[in-house]
């Protein structure tokens, strides 16, 4: 783990099952590691209705929000 990387490491979601379609992802925020690698800190924007959070690894681009 780079320590001077300041990019999230991962990505906070809540998700939103609907039924007979697939299942809607929300971006709510970003994680990034301590700088001695033993935790994280965890930015919210939003918290989700469900209580329920999901951290995916972060990616160079985050997909774009579509609501089909």
């Amino acid at each position: 783990m780079d320590q001077n990387d300041n990019q999230p490491r991962y990505r906070a979601y809540t998700i939103a099952e609907r039924e007979g379609k697939n299942d809607f992802w929300t971006p709510i925020g970003v994680a990034f590691p301590h700088g001695d690698g033993l935790g994280f800190n965890i930015l919210l924007r939003a918290l989700p209705i469900n209580g329920k959070i999901v951290l995916r690894p972060a990616k160079e681009k985050e997909p774009a929000v579509t609501s089909e």
